[in-house]
């Protein structure tokens, strides 16, 4: 077994779950993980002149959200707002008692608004038949006001009219009419990077809306528990009218650790959660759903938006991308990608190829110099070059040009997720020694040579995986990937069988040596107190080949060793 094969245990998340019959329905449970924006709101409901900032996800339901919010407070007394005429001088009080001159009353312990939004819907209005009676709007009917900022952001005048109401604490309907005093709490609701921006440029938005809360869409274990976690999936599928029986549990949870991308989190999104048990209901045609209906669900999911990956399939399959599987090569070697649309991600390998011929010592990309490569895939190349220098570069300037190249790649390419591959392909070239083209390979590197995580690794994995498997697996093909991806791993089970049958390998690595040894069968090598290399080793073949673009013979070598013995001794 390979020193760095990753143990069966580690391929995928592993959960202590609950009995389902033990946990009772809590909306409260709607609130798991949300402290900061808990103690964010009971702030807001004990302070003056102070309002709220929402901050939340685009997956996560807002309304129920809302709701579980305004009702872990106390609910809030009735208010009446009765006009006050003192010393000739009219003016609006909000009162816990409605007197004989009661204009308005809340009606409501919190709304929410977004949409098409009015400023009558905001302040109210004065009736036009004569009577000049006040209808008041949110901001008198609730206690709380929930407001889509997005909405109000793209109406400038309601923008800056909410922002006035909220530092002044009153507003004006009409001229016949006092100022009315806010009484009402406003909370709006939107995105991170609107609030950096408001926060950022509009002066006034930071006295008005001092109080942030963040919404989180993931937990962490064991920070929080498996039984916090199945309490939150009960309130989901109470709401839902939905019945879970134990067996569903085990996928779903799997699920949730994948929408989290991290074996010890589960996913706080609403959205895709509560999708995924509505359609498993209405395959199964019950509200009551087990694994079978859960797994159908996702099965059917991913092939509702999977077209684009059964063409590029096809392209494989057809050979009109040339990708080879098996045998090995010298200077080529399989990385993978990951094609991310907007519903819908896949991985994808990606054939890596390097020459070297004699030169100044540039290592080029041809994607950036064909306009494909992004500014990450350059730095990722830049510090390439940089690791390059450190190791067999630090006394004389190398006298060599390299050129690496993502083949049949007709898009942009970013992202230096290819640098441990495009590392490991120019190490094949220059020593000329073959790469097994079983063994795909992914990783960012340092110019130490250390292995970085990347994105999308259970993604690349399982692309490399179903292009072997459909062209048949050799039980020698694998994938190289960072140590510290390994607490992402949650496989689909054909990739988990095969790693079990031994058909297919996971190895995972911390240095850059460990990945050109497994890929070239070759120990990488330590130098010596002279910077050199063992001749047997990989780097000493590459050594080689680099002192004879240079010039040097192998002669000239050993009289220069010679030279440097002389000297010590001399010393």
């Amino acid at each position: 077994m390979n020193a760095n094969s990753i143990p069966n245990a580690s391929l995928s998340p592993d959960f202590t779950i609950p009995l389902i019959a033990d946990i009772a329905y809590d909306p409260n449970a709607r609130l798991l993980g949300q402290a900061r924006t808990l103690d964010a709101f009971t702030l807001l409901t004990k302070t003056q002149g102070q309002h709220m900032y929402l901050a939340d996800q685009r997956s996560i339901d807002r309304q129920p959200l809302i709701a579980a919010l305004v009702a872990s407070q106390p609910a809030p007394a009735k208010l009446f707002l009765n006009q006050i005429v003192d010393a000739e001088k009219q003016q609006l009080l909000w009162q816990g008692e409605s007197s004989d001159a009661c204009i308005s009353e809340t009606n409501a312990t919190y709304q929410y608004l977004s949409g098409n939004i009015k400023r009558r819907d905001l302040i109210g209005h004065l009736s036009s038949d004569g009577k000049e009676t006040y209808h008041g709007g949110a901001l008198a009917n609730a206690h709380y006001l929930f407001i889509c900022a997005e909405s109000l952001w793209k109406r400038e005048p309601l923008w800056e009219l909410i922002l006035g109401i909220a530092n002044t604490g009153q507003y004006t309907v009409h001229p016949k009419l006092p100022p009315i005093p806010l009484n009402c709490k406003i909370v709006l609701v939107g995105s991170s990077a609107l609030y950096s921006v408001s926060y950022v440029e509009e002066r006034s938005f930071s006295s008005a809306f001092p109080l942030l809360g963040e919404l989180v869409d993931e937990i962490t274990l064991p920070e929080h528990t498996e039984h916090d976690y199945l309490e939150w999936l009960v309130a989901l599928a109470k709401e839902s009218h939905i019945t879970l029986v134990q067996s569903a549990l085990a996928p779903i949870f799997a699920f949730s650790s994948r929408l989290a991308d991290h074996q010890k989190h589960l996913s706080l999104m609403t959205d895709p959660m509560v999708q995924l048990l509505q359609q498993a209901c209405a395959y199964n045609d019950t509200d009551i759903i087990d694994d079978s209906a859960i797994q159908y669900a996702l099965t059917q999911q991913t092939h509702r938006h999977n077209a684009s990956q059964k063409l590029s399939a096809q392209s494989f399959d057809d050979n009109f991308i040339n990708l080879p599987t098996q045998g090995t090569m010298i200077g080529q070697i399989n990385g993978l990608t990951v094609l991310d649309a907007a519903e819908y991600c896949y991985g994808e390998p990606a054939r890596i190829t390097a020459s070297v011929h004699y030169g100044d010592g540039e290592v080029a990309d041809i994607e950036r110099k064909s306009e494909l490569g992004g500014n990450i895939h350059a730095k990722g190349l830049m510090i390439l070059s940089s690791c390059l220098y450190r190791i067999f570069g630090k006394d004389a300037p190398l006298h060599l040009n390299a050129n690496i190249v993502f083949e049949q790649s007709y898009q942009e390419i970013d992202g230096d997720s290819a640098s441990l591959a495009e590392y490991c392909a120019l190490m094949s070239a220059i020593a000329e020694q073959p790469i097994d083209q079983g063994i795909a390979a992914t990783g960012a590197i340092d110019q130490f040579g250390q292995v970085q995580a990347i994105g999308g690794v259970n993604e690349k994995i399982e692309g490399f995986f179903d292009l072997c498997q459909r062209r048949g697996l050799t039980g020698s093909q694998g994938v190289i990937l960072p140590k510290s991806n390994v607490q992402q791993l949650n496989l689909k089970r054909e990739v988990l069988n095969a790693i079990s049958e031994k058909q297919f390998h996971l190895y995972q690595v911390e240095h850059i040596d460990e990945a050109v040894t497994i890929l070239m069968k070759h120990p990488a090598g330590i130098a010596d107190e002279d910077g050199q290399f063992p001749d047997e080793t990989l780097y000493g073949l590459v050594q080689a080949r680099l002192e004879g673009l240079a010039g040097y013979p192998d002669d000239d070598r050993s009289i220069f060793a010679k030279w440097l013995d002389k000297l010590k001794l001399s010393s």
